[in-house]
């Protein structure tokens, strides 16, 4: 099985307001960037949503090594979401994101990684950089639209 590196961070310019995530694939020497925006979401959305393309984008079941600095994406996947489905997803916000990251990671063996956010942690920063350009194009298109 391959050994993967997701590393992946999402960005919201108001909370809600115009959001992205960004994120790196890694396998080997091999990288692979993906990013995307939405109109109206929140950071823990983008956050998730990071993983969640990231891990959409494989090809064949891995092992995924999935490394963010959200403890919200972190704490989901390695503790609360065994619970949360035990209780049918009552009272759990992001309930149609996370029944994404379950039919997505189905396939794979996935553990998350908690990392600090802005402190200089080279593949953090990227998808720092890729999240946050892709909410200020959305917030910039949604600007345009408007006038």
């Amino acid at each position: 099985m391959k050994k993967i590196t997701l590393f992946s961070d999402g960005s919201a310019l108001g909370n809600p307001g115009p959001g992205g995530y960004g994120v790196i694939l890694r396998f080997g020497d091999k990288e692979k960037e993906l990013s995307g925006s939405e109109e109206h979401t929140t950071n823990n959305r983008m956050e998730l949503l990071g993983a969640i393309e990231g891990l959409r984008a494989l090809r064949e079941a891995c092992e995924v090594e999935i490394i963010s600095d959200s403890s919200y994406v972190v704490k989901g996947i390695n503790e609360w979401l065994k619970g949360w489905i035990k209780k049918d997803f009552k009272k759990v916000k992001n309930v149609d994101l996370w029944k994404d990251y379950i039919e997505v990671s189905r396939i794979h063996t996935v553990k998350a990684i908690w990392v600090r956010g802005h402190d200089g942690h080279e593949e953090n920063e990227r998808c720092d950089k890729l999240a946050r350009d892709e909410a200020e194009n959305m917030k910039e298109s949604l600007r345009g639209r408007n006038e």
